[in-house]
């Protein structure tokens, strides 16, 4: 980095210049924007292996970078969904893989080299010190991959070697390899076993395992059992042949390891306040630094006493009138020669980093520029005087062919649904960005051009949004969020009279969800609301807390390939429920070992914290209103899952389980566990939604009667997800049948609030937590989204572009909460959607009328129509198409097979194949939807 640049940042910087912007920006569902390509002479490639059978294919999920030693060569591996599916929907096993894509970077500019498939990776690449070689991890192979230079590139040298690992640490998960690092001597590799909770010691010359270290303090000390260290170890980083670091995330600390010819032991534990990922050794100033995950952190240790210096937030120049938050998940760094700079990568902001270390022992460390990328930058190395950034993923547009990967088995599958490759993580793809090193007064400008990136709202606009949020929050005094399951906007409201919708694709319309259809009608139809969230882990830490952990953006798209790893989202880690003790985990998974060293203690790795470093894991939208003082209480949100219809632990599913005295429900974070009805079932498609609202019900009515409906009410209704048809109670086992029943609770709620005694104080905000189970010609995830009570604009259309961040932000505007993070505070509430002159309102469900054959009670002249579904499929037919489908846990489906079976079912086999057009429907809605009447699913 020219040196020039630590002397012009010398202050903070502000956002108050002019931009003059050098690229085209690219709208994020996240609220923000890219402009990938802003520093001048940037060059950005897709991440292409060139493969012969398949030359365009894009490859996901770059995870990790790696210089050779001479700096000649940058290797990037891939940790991502990588799944391809061929024109009869098979998965084709030589391009469904993972990439180590080597790159020749003598000028500076990446040239493709070779690209080298490995089966399974989890960030884990390392050179060997001669620079003839490097090490690769197997990820849930539970095996290290050796390759060295042959004769033509680089080639695998012998079998991948073995750890030996017959499960991972946890209810039935599997091993999973994620850092590497080779000794400096090149005889020796530590690998970090990220569900086995050690490392383990392999003689690189001999290809065999010396031994393995479990990392866990009551491993080594009795003394210490139960207390909890050492777990999920990400990277490694050696200081010299005797002594390595390993990063704990879960634990917040590094360990120090004493690594001896056979064997290692732990020396230290240093803590730190953030969860710690990627480590950088500097070998000339003897510092090792750790970026944080969550904390938005950068560690400095002092290697030769193996002690924290610093533990510095990388807070950012002023932006917005000097706003700060969390969200900038800094992932990855690089040193700049001389030791004076590093470069970090802040993929919660799309940019890179230039961090001033210097002198790193005595100046906390600070962010002195900024420069765009590309979508959630991972990884980042300095070459020849260029920057080179490795981007995750990308956009991913219409999804009107939408199918998942990895099926098959149905030769019979819908045309529309053949190998077209449009599940979400196969739409968003990778890149490499690189540019030459930006001078100082381009670093200003790029900075700025970032500001602009993430604050994307006029002062005025801003004023006039607050303004009308304020009087809204003088009226409004109860909020109640319900979060759904899964459905695209054309899925259910592509049929909708007005709007972007295309009936083509609306599946699931308005014979199957007239409320739905009326809550756009009568209040706001939004045609341009995107999810967050690609999926149901991300989507829901979206949804609640309005930003995603680094860890989990990490590991989301492996764990949805089947490439091990478990869902690690909503209170859960390996499965198991982190706020339960370690009785209680006993006593409801009897599976797991008598262990008291098995994840003791109630952190969660992928919980957002609070805006104070003291609030771990307290960073979601509820914990935002306890400390405001307000009240909260839960109906199925955080479901633990321990207590079903089935298994040891059955609970039957009672329609009344007040009444007869069961507790059905119980919740997996701290917060809500005694803010929560026991009598809501959680997730569970066994049951009927209508029964969960006629819960909720019983208990508003009591509010009502008490004067105390809380400030915030949260609501999971999830029987738009599907499934379970063969055991499904009350004759509610069809996709039809279940899809009106949600779309029913959906009314019901509103109803119930439209005719209760808070109906001119209360607001209702509906949204899906993501939208990967569907089609839509517009965006992968664009979805539905609603907002009913008083004060609420009416039969209106509004096409500005929102967010699921957009919508978190408008319930803190409503509720006067502050933001809970970076997102949020910079997003503009959904202002457009009040009128305050809209005091009056009024809503009545009424039931699609393919539920009246089921046995829910539905009051005989209740129909809403007398339109049916286009054709009904039988509980058989639906439970053949979706044999040996997990219905146990949201997005536990081989979703290849579960959205061809949804297609197949409710369009027909021989529904023409939809383009990718992305065209505005908006005009001529009449002709779009001529024919269709009578026939909306």
């Amino acid at each position: 980095m020219k040196r020039a640049i630590a002397a012009a940042f010398a202050v903070a910087l502000t956002w108050s210049a002019p931009l003059h912007a050098t690229d085209a920006p690219i709208d994020l569902p996240t609220g923000q924007r890219i402009t990938p390509t802003a520093a001048p002479g940037s060059v950005f490639e897709p991440l292409m292996p060139k493969l012969a059978s398949h030359p365009d294919f894009v490859a996901d999920g770059a995870a990790a970078a790696a210089l050779s030693p001479d700096g000649k060569t940058l290797l990037v591996l891939t940790s991502g969904y990588n799944v391809v599916n061929g024109p009869t929907g098979e998965k084709i096993p030589d391009q469904s893989t993972q990439y180590v894509i080597a790159y020749d970077v003598t000028a500076g500019t990446p040239r493709l080299r070779q690209a080298l498939p490995v089966a399974n990776a989890f960030y884990g690449v390392s050179w060997r010190p001669d620079g003839h070689g490097f090490v690769v991890s197997g990820g849930v192979d539970d095996t290290v991959h050796s390759f060295r230079d042959g004769a033509n590139g680089f080639e695998e040298a012998g079998k991948p070697l073995s750890l030996g690992h017959k499960a991972g640490l946890g209810l039935d998960v599997k091993p999973q390899v994620a850092g590497v690092a080779v000794s400096p001597r090149g005889d020796r590799l530590l690998v970090a076993n990220y569900y086995n909770d050690s490392v383990t010691l392999v003689d690189l010359r001999k290809g065999v395992v010396l031994s393995e270290l479990d990392l866990r303090p009551g491993r080594s000390n009795a003394k210490q059992r139960g207390v909890a260290g050492g777990e999920f170890p990400f990277s490694i980083a050696w200081r010299d042949q005797g002594h390595a670091y390993v990063s704990s995330p879960r634990d917040r600390e590094i360990v120090v390891l004493d690594v001896q010819a056979r064997k290692a032991r732990v020396a230290k534990r240093i803590a730190t306040k953030g969860e710690p990922t990627s480590l950088l050794f500097d070998r000339a100033s003897g510092v090792l630094y750790a970026v944080q995950d969550n904390a938005d952190r950068l560690a400095v240790i002092d290697t030769r006493r193996d002690t924290l210096i610093h533990d510095t937030p990388l807070a950012l120049p002023e932006i917005a009138g000097g706003l700060q938050g969390k969200g900038l998940n800094p992932n990855n760094l690089a040193l700049v020669p001389g030791g004076h700079e590093l470069l970090v990568t802040l993929g919660g902001i799309n940019a890179v980093a230039v961090v001033d270390v210097s002198p790193a022992r005595k100046t906390a460390p600070r962010i002195t520029g900024l420069v765009p990328t590309g979508w959630y930058p991972s990884a980042v190395a300095l070459a020849n005087g260029h920057i080179i950034v490795a981007n995750r993923k990308s956009p991913p547009g219409p999804n009107p062919q939408a199918c998942g990967p990895n099926f098959a088995a149905d030769r019979k599958a819908p045309r529309a649904c053949r190998g077209n490759n449009q599940y979400i993580f196969q739409l968003e793809k990778a890149g490499v960005l690189s540019f030459p090193v930006p001078d100082t007064g381009t670093l200003a400008t790029l900075s700025e051009q970032v500001a602009r990136n993430v604050d994307l709202h006029s002062a005025e606009e801003r004023a006039k949004a607050a303004a009308i949020m304020a009087a809204v929050r003088g009226k409004i005094q109860h909020v109640i969020f319900v979060v759904k399951e899964n459905r695209t906007y054309d899925q259910v409201l592509g049929d909708l009279e007005i709007g972007n919708g295309d009936p083509n694709l609306a599946i699931l319309g308005a014979a199957l969800s007239p409320n739905h259809h009326e809550l756009a009608r009568r209040f706001n139809t939004f045609d341009n609301f995107l999810d967050s969230g690609e999926q149901s882990s991300t989507g829901w830490t979206w949804t609640t807390a309005g930003r995603v952990t680094d860890l989990l953006e990490r590991t989301a798209p492996v764990d949805y390939s089947g490439r091990g790893l478990s869902y690690e989202s909503e209170g859960l880690s390996r499965d198991i429920a982190m706020n339960q003790t370690q009785a209680e985990r006993r006593k409801w998974h009897p599976k797991l070992d008598a262990d008291d060293d098995l994840l003791p203690g109630q952190r969660h790795l992928t919980s957002p914290d609070g805006d104070d470093d003291e609030m771990e894991g307290q960073g979601y939208l509820w914990d935002n209103a306890v400390r405001a003082g307000l009240s909260v209480r839960n109906y199925g949100f955080a479901n633990d899952f321990i207590y079903d219809s089935e298994g040891p632990n059955a609970i039957p599913l009672a329609h009344d389980p007040a009444k007869d005295g069961l507790t059905v429900y119980a919740s997996t974070n701290a917060t809500l566990a005694s803010r929560s009805d026991p009598h809501f079932r959680g997730y569970d498609l066994k049951f009927a939604d209508y029964w969960r609202v006629q819960e909720w019900k019983r208990e508003f009515a009591q509010q009502v009667a008490s004067a105390s409906v809380p400030a915030l009410s949260l609501i999971r209704i999830s029987h738009d997800h599907f499934g379970d048809f063969d055991k499904a109670a009350d004759g509610v086992n069809t996709v039809e049948t279940q899809m009106a029943d949600n779309d029913y609770a959906t009314g019901l709620i509103v109803d119930t609030v439209a005719h209760s005694g808070v109906a001119g104080s209360t607001l209702v905000f509906v949204i899906e937590d993501d939208a990967q189970g569907g089609a839509d010609h517009v965006d992968a995830r664009r979805s539905i989204a609603f907002i009913a009570g008083p004060y609420v604009a009416q039969r209106k259309l509004v096409s500005t572009r929102y967010t699921t961040v957009s919508l978190l932000r408008t319930i803190e505007d409503v509720l006067g909460l502050k933001p809970m993070g970076l997102n949020d505070g910079l997003a503009l509430p959904m202002a457009e959607a009040f009128d305050l002159t809209q005091a009056e309102w009024s809503f009545d469900a009424k039931p699609a009328k393919v539920l009246k054959t089921t046995q829910l009670p539905i009051p005989t002249d209740s129909a809403s129509t007398d339109m049916m579904p286009c054709r009904m499929r039988s509980a058989a037919w639906w439970a053949k198409a979706m044999r040996g489908q997990d219905f146990s846990l949201e997005d536990r489906l081989d979703t290849e097979r579960f959205n061809r079976a949804l297609w197949a079912g409710l369009k027909g086999e021989a529904a023409p194949e939809p383009t990718r057009h992305g065209r505005d429907l908006r005009a001529n809605r009449g002709a779009l939807l001529a024919g269709r009447a009578g026939c909306g699913g």
